[in-house]
């Protein structure tokens, strides 16, 4: 097996394009040293099965490449992969800066649906384009581990601010307030239909690691973060529709959608809604394939005037 070369399919802008320098990473926080060791093909790494382990270098990962300190998450909370989040929100980057000359706008505010326990979008996306951020959490839990991060990192409180999903059906409904304005909305769905689904890929994914399919996977997952009634399809559907009520306060409705089988019937849902426009944004972490879908009630040269400010 070859040593990992570059990950050039991660977007241009990603910190992570280049192999995990540990020497750097430990420098930054020395409490991953403990964490590495040699692998069988000669390379430092970690052992990518264990969750402390997992967790560990993202809490490096942060420090180094964000700036982030003291980020943490509660035991079987969903830890994020930190290079492929940071690419949806690259590429979101994209998709805004098309509607303002080519150049990415800064002075934005974004809500991201369900940030969980971890907060990744709101820190990386803070930290690389300095956008605001609106978090909805429906779990008390994750909503005050995020908020300890947030608390633990001066300057971030002035920009991410969260707000507690009350209503277990609803998405926007409760979370955006009277006349806010999103730039736009980005959401990690729940993938799977079921619990038993659920399981199902995490044996799926143990058995493409070569390891005891037993095991706890290593970015764990409370039940909300891993699997709702319809599933994906369900969710993302759900969520097109309660957007045409706020279809005036965000200019860009996003969400990542994990199966590509699932698109035909989420752009039949957005016919429906009779969203103006809508876009595929392929991406890709290594061997898979990922992208987001997005959706706009509002005319091009109408978001270009808004984002000009």
């Amino acid at each position: 097996m070859k040593k990992a070369a570059e990950k050039t399919a991660l977007h241009p802008r990603n910190r992570h394009r280049g192999r995990y320098d540990f020497a750097a990473l430990i420098d930054s926080h020395p409490p991953l040293a403990a964490w590495v060791q040699v692998n069988q093909y000669g390379d430092e790494s970690i052992d990518f099965a264990n969750p402390a382990a997992v967790r560990m270098l993202n809490q490096a990962l942060l420090q180094h490449f964000y700036q982030i300190e003291n980020w943490s998450i509660p035991d079987g909370f969903l830890c994020p992969p930190v290079p492929g989040r940071a690419d949806y929100l690259h590429h979101l980057a994209d998709l805004l800066a098309a509607d303002h000359h080519g150049v990415i706008p800064r002075d934005l505010n974004l809500l991201d649906i369900g940030c969980g326990a971890n907060c990744i979008y709101p820190l990386i996306g803070y930290r690389e384009y300095g956008w605001r951020f609106t978090g909805s959490e429906i779990d008390p839990h994750a909503m005050k581990a995020a908020n300890a991060v947030i608390q633990a990192n001066p300057g971030l409180s002035r920009a991410i601010r969260l707000r507690r999903q009350k209503d277990p059906q609803a998405i926007f409904s409760g979370i955006m307030h009277k006349n806010e304005l999103y730039h736009a909305s980005l959401c990690n769905p729940p993938f799977h239909a079921s619990a038993a689904e659920a399981r199902q890929g995490t044996e799926r994914k143990l058995r493409n690691l070569q390891l005891d399919t037993r095991a706890p996977l290593n970015f764990g997952g409370q039940h909300n973060e891993l699997w709702c009634e319809g599933g994906e399809t369900g969710f993302i559907s759900r969520m097109i529709a309660e957007s045409v009520t706020f279809a005036r306060q965000c200019l860009w409705f996003t969400s990542l959608v994990s199966r590509k089988e699932n698109l035909p019937a989420l752009r039949r849902a957005l016919e429906t809604a009779g969203a103006r426009e809508v876009r595929i944004v392929e991406m890709a972490q290594g061997q898979k394939q990922s992208r987001f879908i997005a959706w706009s009630f509002y005319e091009p040269a109408v978001r270009a005037r808004i984002l000009a400010g």
